[in-house]
Parts: C-alpha cells; sequence; structure tokens
C-alpha cells in the first residue's frame, strides 16, 4: 500500500516525473553505497535478531509519513527524508532476510521456500495497491501510512516465535576486518562466472525493467488517465501476475537455466506491449505478463545463487544481490523519470525494455553456460 502512496503522494506535491524518480532513488541509495556492511552484519549475527530490530524499525518512516499527512504539513523534503530512512534500513534488512530462508527450510527446499515467500509477498502486492487506490481515491494517502506502520506488528511477532534456529557461519570469520570479509565476498562474486554474470544481469534489469513506481503513476496520470484507483489496479495486475508465476514455479521442476533465459525475454516483450498500449484493459493483461516473467526470471536467480554459495558467504553475496536489485535503483530511477520527462513515459518504458531483453540475449550468447545450466546442487 504505501508503495503506492509514496510515489503518489510525490505526484501530487510537486506534479514532476524526474522528482518522482528522485523520491525512489533515494529510498534505494544507501543499498547502493552500504549494501556489503549489511551484508558483513548478516555473516556476523543471527539473522533473526537483525530482523527483529529491522521490522521495528520500518515502523517510524511510515508512522512519520502519517503524520505529516494526516495534519496536512507534508512536503517534499519530508517525503525524500522518509524515503531515504527506509533505504537506510532496508541496507541490514535485506541481506539477511535473502539470506535467513535456506537457513529455515535447507537447500533442498530453498527453491520451494523462495516461491512460498515470493507467494505471500506478491499476493500482498496483488491486494494492498487495489486497496491503496481506492483509499486514495476517497480518503487520501494518509491512511496506506498508517496501515503500513503497524502491519510490522505481524512480522515481528513471527520472529519472536522462532526458536534454536541454525547458524551457518565459520568461527574465523569473526576474527577477519570488515574490508577483509567485504573483499572475500566481492571476489567470490567475482571468480564464479555463474554468480557474478547473474547478478550483473539482474543489474540490468533492475535499472532499466524494474521502475515500476516511477512510470508507472505515470502512465495512470498522463497516458491512460484512470487516477488513482486506476494506478492501484495496474499495480495490481503486475503482482497477481507476480503471484502466479511463484505458484507456478512450485509445480516446475527443478532449477532451469533455460526458462530463465526465454522468462527474461518475455518480460521484455510484455513491458514493450504495456508501453505501446493506450487500452487499460490490454495494459493490465501486459503488467500480468511481465510480473509474471519478471518472478520466474527474478526468482530463479536468487535460487541459483544461493545454492552454489558457501554458507559463510551468502550474507555478503545475498547483500551483493540486493545492490543489484535494489542498489541501482537511484541510477534506475533517475534515468526513468529523466527520460519520462524529456520523451514521455511510453518511451522511457520502451527503452527500458528493449536494453533488458538485449542483455539477456548477450548473455546468452557470451556466456552460453549461464542460461544452458541448471544449477550447482552444492557450493564449491
Amino acid at each position: 500500500m504505501q508503495s503506492i502512496a509514496l510515489p503518489w503522494l510525490v505526484l501530487i506535491l510537486t506534479h514532476n516525473d524526474f522528482l518522482v524518480g528522485l523520491t525512489l532513488a533515494f529510498q534505494f541509495l544507501p543499498m547502493l553505497a552500504l549494501g556489503p556492511l549489511g551484508g558483513i552484519v548478516a555473516d556476523r549475527f543471527p539473522k533473526r535478531r537483525i530482523l527483529l530490530v529491522t521490522q521495528a524499525a520500518y515502523m517510524l518512516p511510515s508512522g512519520f509519513l502519517f503524520l505529516v499527512t494526516q495534519f496536512g504539513v507534508a512536503q517534499y523534503p519530508m517525503v525524500l527524508a522518509a524515503a531515504f530512512t527506509v533505504g537506510m534500513i532496508n541496507v541490514f534488512d535485506v541481506p539477511a532476510r535473502q539470506a535467513f530462508s535456506i537457513e529455515m527450510v535447507g537447500r533442498e527446499d530453498l527453491m520451494n521456500a523462495i516461491a512460498l515467500n515470493s507467494s505471500v509477498f506478491n499476493g500482498a502486492a496483488v491486494i494492498g495497491p487495489s486497496v491503496a487506490g481506492i483509499l486514495i481515491a476517497f480518503l487520501g494517502v494518509r491512511l496506506c501510512f498508517l496501515i503500513n506502520s503497524l502491519s510490522f506488528l505481524g512480522p515481528i511477532a513471527g520472529l519472536l516465535l522462532m526458536r534454536n534456529l541454525p547458524r551457518l557461519m565459520r568461527d574465523e570469520e569473526r576474527a577477519s576486518s570488515v574490508w577483509e570479509r567485504i573483499r572475500e565476498g566481492a571476489a567470490y562474486a567475482r571468480h564464479d562466472p555463474l554468480v557474478g554474470t547473474l547478478l550483473l544481469t539482474v543489474a540490468v534489469f533492475s535499472m532499466f525493467a524494474m521502475n515500476r513506481l516511477t512510470l508507472i503513476p505515470l502512465f495512470a496520470e498522463k497516458v491512460l488517465h484512470v487516477g488513482a484507483t486506476g494506478f492501484g489496479f495496474l499495480m495490481a495486475a503486475l503482482g497477481l501476475g507476480a503471484l502466479s508465476g511463484a505458484l507456478s514455479l512450485v509445480a516446475l521442476a527443478g532449477v532451469s537455466g533455460r526458462r530463465q533465459f526465454w522468462s527474461g525475454v518475455a518480460w521484455g516483450v510484455m513491458l514493450l506491449l504495456f508501453s505501446a498500449s493506450r487500452n487499460f484493459w490490454l495494459s493490465l493483461a501486459a503488467l500480468y505478463g511481465a510480473g509474471f516473467c519478471q518472478m520466474l526470471f527474478m526468482a530463479t536467480a536468487n535460487a541459483r545463487i544461493q545454492l552454489v554459495t558457501p554458507d559463510h558467504l551468502r550474507g555478503r553475496v545475498m547483500a551483493l544481490y540486493a545492490q543489484a536489485i535494489m542498489g541501482v535503483g537511484p541510477i534506475g530511477s533517475t534515468q526513468a523519470g529523466a527520460l519520462s520527462a524529456w520523451l514521455g513515459p511510453p518511451a522511457a518504458m520502451a527503452i527500458g525494455a528493449v536494453i533488458a531483453g538485449a542483455t539477456v540475449v548477450g548473455v546468452r550468447i557470451w556466456r552460453p553456460a549461464v542460461f544452458l545450466a541448471g544449477s550447482r546442487a552444492q557450493p564449491r
């Protein structure tokens, strides 16, 4: 719900395409600069304890946004500060949360765990935007921020109920310096052709194909003319597609590089179709397809990277994965907002889709094994 309310609030306050992108850039900027630090913390301390702190911290910026909108004093710098605070919390939450899955379920069930987690997340991504769009249309954005702030009580309660979780970390890691630990994680990712190439590909897709929170509100207002309610339904269609993709992963056998390649190509095609559409229902269908393909591509990349990464490096490698998805967000949101202001939202979306699609085809030609292999079952 907040993912809908935040860019819409900026649009209301500024009516500026570039500032919408800049706000989302501020939310992802800390991950770009400090992502490896979060990975070190995830490898050094119990992940459950880290997540208890971060989930509680997430309540603060949402509560702040509720108060300033409730009392009618919201200004753009306040929204920018709240977005940056969320980004700082992400630095520590995302690597710990990503690396936590395998500790709970083990290697054999990791793909299903990622699919289940994605199903829950994207189920919320279907319901939340739809409800948020209706709430914003009738009551304004403030309730979205309040509900989001209170919602973190659920994850906190779940974490408190967990007991006797394993801690997969070598004792000698404690004696290493911060710089040595960062360097070890980066060296592993750089020298492993599967991990390094997948991280690079994910980063390109994140930069050029995942700017939905920058571009879709602009499509809703300026291209399709459907307002906040339509924006909510567009985001819900994307979430429903991702939910369907997550559920399909449970039924699909194994982890397939070939399937990942074709889902990446289809993702770009769906985004091109959305950029060309001026019909609301066709746009919903295109976003559904884009969400489906995005889930297949990203969840497979996540599972393949985690399965081959040694236990004592997983936090740091997943921090690099978080940087690839979220850390490049400042660049992606800024370029999408700037292109939209210059050429319009359809052109910005189309350019990003072409670059992302060309990248996955280029990787298939440059390193065929990345999208031909399934996955090494065990880390080296």
